[in-house]
């Protein structure tokens, strides 16, 4: 009875919409359908010169952004008042949405309709159906139990562990990145060839995208700290162990330096180490003197796996004595060369640093102190000595993905002078090859270096995408384009990372450039992103990238720090499930390396196929709920 009650009162407060309310919705909605028609006209040309495929795509992006340069806001409220479309969903069908609203409202206003100047324009089902098309062409069929596909960055020891490669794509991996500013060609060849014989083996597509290392700005080299490898158990309030450190032993000559799930690698001598067998312990003196052992565990191809207890210094030349099962004492032997650990420069609040374009070694320490008596203030160089012609006094630089921040406050000479504004109260290290953000710079560097280009060649034979880094003026995205052709490598998709500031300003004109070619889509690499936009802003800049690419039918992957405790301590934090749900919005999910890699990739999986029956893009899906419906008139128990 009272639900039929609220509807006869709501039609009753519809039907008092004036007609001439209703006129004027209809005049106010005519125009901007005039303004996205007046666009499409002004862009006939260049939509003419794209790809075939993303014609239809180009014509309704521009319609986006035309609609786009209205407040629409109060029409969106007394358009969902009638119980019509807001054009809130209106993305990947534009000017359909807006005659199938015109139309309605003529209905309404008992208006003859009036006849619409031509153009043409996706409907409701093409415009999903292009976003479906131009996603498979770009990352291969959705997954039989999902469509939003999953991405993971190769650690370095997956060329040297099939194991692992495997393990990604039978839980769920549906594209392999390789990241091309880290490693060997040779590397990266293993890594290809591992996951090749994965395909073979579980009969399972995943595509490859290799991503150019671009004009990456970062810290110069620093002095390097001593030659030392720590490793610390994990214990609780009162002080008892709870996680013991994992020690992954190698053979002297191997060439990583760390692994998935250690705490620290010892290289020995490999003849010593074939020998040593699950059970046995190992005993030490560490650099302090203290009296340390190792327990072994199982083993892998690489190396062998120990767990210690105890907190420990290691130093090259350590003697470790073994003893076996039954405590007798056998061979010794000598731990191998270290790597040093790094350097920093301790920064605090106030201080100042000097960038130059090519100095020596940085010095060690800003804010000298009877520990670090260095000369203040510091110095460090960059790896890209052409931004300075770029940088002007006031503006903001960040180091190290934003954990430190401060202000160009002079320009002397070949040096910039900053004095550090944000940073933990007790002060942070900035390390060595650590990366630079100018949020406020405009840099005009090309987006490809020597190195890229060299490394296209391997690309073009390997990878099915290319990820463009620091894209950021059409200028770059024409400059690929050039060499792909150079390469017979037209049919490439290629992806643009997102990350600078310039990048998302000018996103429709870098998704236009790159439309010249088939297969294309974004990346939101949210960790820049965050640091160039400000971190107050980057829920509203990755809103609006999924909105511009879904206008376009571009697919969009969403990276950068997804399920990051997951994946490098085995625990998820509730926000990043939250995130991570989020995901379900783009057409692929990113995650990066970690020990704990395997697991997280099952962790999304889940995650996003319990989130497709909730959620499509912006649209909320209304299955059944699971609940106890009040409706069934139950009592709470």
């Amino acid at each position: 009875m009272r639900v039929g009650l609220f509807l006869v009162k709501h039609r009753s407060e519809s039907s008092r919409v004036s007609a001439d309310s209703l006129r004027t919705l209809v005049s106010r909605l005519a125009a901007i359908r005039a303004s996205l028609v007046q666009s499409h006209s002004d862009f006939g040309e260049r939509i003419l010169g794209l790809h075939p495929a993303y014609r239809q795509s180009a014509a309704n992006l521009i319609h986006y952004l035309s609609l786009r340069q209205h407040d629409i806001r109060s029409l969106q409220d007394e358009l969902a008042a009638l119980g019509l479309s807001s054009l809130g969903r209106a993305e990947a069908h534009v000017m359909w949405t807006v005659d199938a609203v015109l139309d309605a409202l003529h209905h309404l206003a008992g208006l003859d309709k009036e006849a619409l100047d031509p153009c043409e324009y996706p409907g409701f089902r093409e415009g999903r159906s292009l976003l479906e098309r131009h996603t498979e062409a770009l990352l291969g069929a959705a997954p039989a139990h999902r469509g939003v596909r999953i991405m993971v960055t190769m650690p370095s020891e997956a060329a040297d562990d099939y194991l692992l490669v495997r393990d990604l794509v039978s839980h769920g991996m549906n594209c392999m990145r390789i990241n091309c500013a880290h490693d060997t060609a040779e590397d990266w060849r293993r890594i290809v060839e591992h996951l090749k014989r994965a395909r073979r083996e579980l009969s399972l597509p995943c595509r490859i995208l290799m991503d150019l290392g671009g004009p990456k700005l970062r810290t110069g080299s620093l002095q390097p700290g001593p030659c030392v490898v720590v490793w610390h158990p994990r214990r609780d309030s009162y002080g008892r162990v709870t996680d013991p450190a994992r020690i992954f032993l190698v053979p002297i000559g191997y060439k990583h330096t760390t692994q998935a799930g250690a705490d620290a690698v010892l290289p020995v001598p490999g003849e010593w180490l074939a020998q040593v067998k699950a059970g046995e312990r190992i005993h030490f003196k560490d650099a302090r003197g203290k009296r340390r052992a190792l327990e072994m565990m199982g083993s892998s191809r690489q190396g062998r796996w120990a767990r210690s207890d105890q907190t420990a210094y290691v130093v090259p030349g350590t003697t470790l004595l073994r003893v076996d099962v039954a405590g007798d004492a056998t061979r010794e032997t000598l731990v191998g060369a270290l790597p040093p650990r790094d350097g920093g420069i301790l920064l605090r609040k106030g201080d100042f640093l000097m960038i130059a374009r090519n100095p020596p070694v940085g010095n060690l320490s800003a804010a000298a102190d009877s520990f670090e008596l260095e000369q203040s203030p510091a110095t460090i160089f960059c790896s890209l000595p052409e931004v300075f012609g770029s940088v002007q006094t006031g503006e903001r630089i960040w180091f190290d993905d934003g954990k430190i921040g401060g202000i160009v406050r002079d320009i002397e000479g070949d040096a910039l002078r900053v004095e550090i504004t944000q940073v933990r109260p007790q002060g942070d290290r900035l390390q060595a090859d650590k990366g630079i953000n100018l949020p406020d710079t405009r840099i005009t560097l090309p987006a490809l270096t020597a190195r890229d280009v060299e490394d296209l060649k391997f690309i073009v034979g390997n990878a099915d995408l290319v990820g463009m880094s620091f894209v950021r003026h059409e200028r770059d995205i024409h400059q690929l384009q050039s060499c792909l052709r150079d390469l017979d490598a037209e049919q490439m998709g290629i992806v643009l990372k997102i990350e600078t500031r310039q990048a998302f300003e000018r996103l429709p004109n870098l998704i236009f450039a790159a439309m010249r070619q088939h297969p294309i889509g974004v990346m939101i690499a949210r960790g820049d992103l965050a640091v160039e936009c400000g971190y107050e802003r980057l829920a509203e800049v990755q809103e609006e990238i999924l909105w511009i690419c879904e206008a376009a039918h571009i697919p969009v992957i969403w990276a950068t720090q997804v399920l990051e405790s997951m994946t490098k301590r085995g625990q998820p934090s509730r926000a990043e499930i939250t995130d991570a749900a989020m995901g379900e919005r783009a057409e692929c999910v990113m995650l990066n390396k970690g020990a704990h890699i395997v697991a997280a990739v099952s962790t999304l999986d889940d995650i996003l196929r319990r989130m497709e029956n909730h959620q499509s893009k912006k649209s909320a899906r209304l299955r059944q709920l699971h609940l106890r419906a009040i409706l069934e008139g139950s009592e709470s128990q």
